[in-house]
């Protein structure tokens, strides 16, 4: 057989035993899933209908029920009446159910209440987890707070009893800008900053003076009404440092209940005489033996010193004293004079009015609003005459020698330093722990 004709026939014949091989491979693996399949059939004529059921009982223990949460706790929530609110839009901020709710305003003093309401009053609301209601309280500014229980399904209205309190504020801060924008951020009144102004006036010129990174500490009252603050109470103490030097003062009371502020040892703070009546003012004449005179034409004598001010500035007494006069007097216009201890007087003229009470023989103090500026009797324009006289002199309102205020007692000494110690010690502890805030 010719060579070529041998290799195709084996080729064919190759072939044939891959094909049988494939096949026999096949069938042999298929029988065992057959196998399985029939382990699952049921034999011919196998009968199901004559099996009876069996039923199998067995107990169960169910857990217990968790208890009802309706009392599981209360719940206190606050809110204030805002701006367009209800009464029944400000209790349903504070999740009170809405039947409850009804109830609550269906009563004779919520009516009135209802028609009261303003924004910022405060609520405050006991509840259940549920929102059923159990008492609520309205803060009213101008009566009693006002409070509601729940007794049964009744609801019983009270009135409270004001409780009022005044509490002792420690704080501390550093200037950054100015005074105003450090105590703004320590959260000290503006009249607490108005009265650390005034009391450290004496030595520190909070226009030029200041500097910053001075820091300061104060000891001052609030008062309380039922847990708010309504008003701001006394500086009892302070401490100013101003580019490195500490400044303290302490308010004493007196026996005649007479209140003034001290250093901690006892010196005055308060002067004998301030150097202008006006708080901000310029001077725009001042003291001469010999000036033209605006209005008269001709030169003669300037008693006093004029301060340039709006009409209607306020005019402050510069030493404590009586009223000596208080009326109209030729080319002072509008006069008041007030005299003072060891032969000295004041003089405030060209008045535009005079406050409330200035007549004679009333008594005044340092600092006291007399009267405000004007431009009446011989003046071209509006500002103030201030005059000085020691014995019916005058002198120079600049430079005269002005006198002091009287030291305390030696009898009171001792009752200073008593009253006075807590205070400054309070003052070494906020200077020494560097507090921003202290309750």
């Amino acid at each position: 057989m010719p060579p070529t004709k041998l290799r195709i026939l084996t080729d064919r014949l190759t072939g044939a035993e891959r094909r049988f091989s494939l096949r026999t491979l096949v069938v042999l693996s298929s029988l065992p899933l057959f196998g399985v399949v029939a382990a699952f059939g049921l034999a011919p004529d196998t009968q199901t209908l004559d099996i009876a059921p069996q039923t199998i009982t067995e107990a169960i223990v169910l857990p217990t029920p968790a208890p009802a949460m309706e009392n599981a706790g209360t719940f206190e929530r606050e809110s204030l009446v805002q701006s367009g609110d209800t009464l029944a839009t400000a209790l349903g901020r504070l999740k009170i159910d809405d039947l409850d709710i009804q109830r609550l305003i269906a009563t004779d003093p919520m009516r009135s209440l209802a028609a009261s309401i303003r924004a910022g009053m405060r609520i405050r609301a006991t509840t259940t987890a549920s929102g059923n209601l159990l008492a609520v309280t309205f803060e009213r500014s101008n009566a009693p707070a006002l409070h509601i229980s729940r007794e049964g399904e009744a609801f019983v209205v009270h009135e409270q009893g004001e409780l009022t309190e005044t509490r002792t504020v420690m704080r501390s801060g550093r200037i950054l800008s100015s005074l105003y924008g450090a105590t703004d951020s320590a959260g000290i009144p503006d009249k607490i900053a108005d009265k650390i102004a005034e009391t450290f006036s004496t030595n520190i010129d909070f226009r030029q003076d200041l500097r910053r990174g001075d820091t300061f500490s104060v000891i001052y009252t609030m008062n309380y009404r039922n847990g708010e603050p309504v008003s701001t109470g006394k500086l009892l103490a302070a401490e100013f440092v101003n580019a490195g030097k500490a400044y303290q003062v302490v308010l004493y009371r007196d026996a005649s209940g007479n209140e003034a502020y001290y250093t901690p040892n006892g010196e005055s703070l308060k002067k004998g005489f301030l150097r202008s009546p006006l708080e901000f003012t310029r001077v725009t004449s001042s003291f001469s033996n010999s000036r033209l005179h605006p209005v008269f034409g001709f030169h003669r004598k300037h008693t006093g010193v004029d301060f340039g001010a709006p009409t209607g500035t306020r005019v402050k007494a510069t030493s404590d004293g009586t009223v000596e006069f208080a009326g109209r007097r030729g080319g002072y216009g509008n006069l008041i004079v007030l005299r003072h201890h060891n032969g000295y007087e004041t003089y405030y003229a060209h008045l535009s009015a005079y406050a409330s009470g200035m007549r004679r023989g009333r008594t005044v103090e340092q600092g006291d609003v007399i009267g405000f500026v004007g431009a009446t009797g011989a003046a071209t324009g509006p500002h103030l005459h201030y005059e000085v006289r020691v014995a019916g002199t005058p002198y120079n309102p600049m430079t005269v020698k002005l006198p002091g205020a009287p030291p305390l007692a030696a009898a009171q000494r001792a009752q200073f330093l008593e009253q006075t110690a807590g205070w400054n010690d309070k003052l070494m502890l906020l200077r020494g722990s560097n507090l921003a805030a202290l309750d």
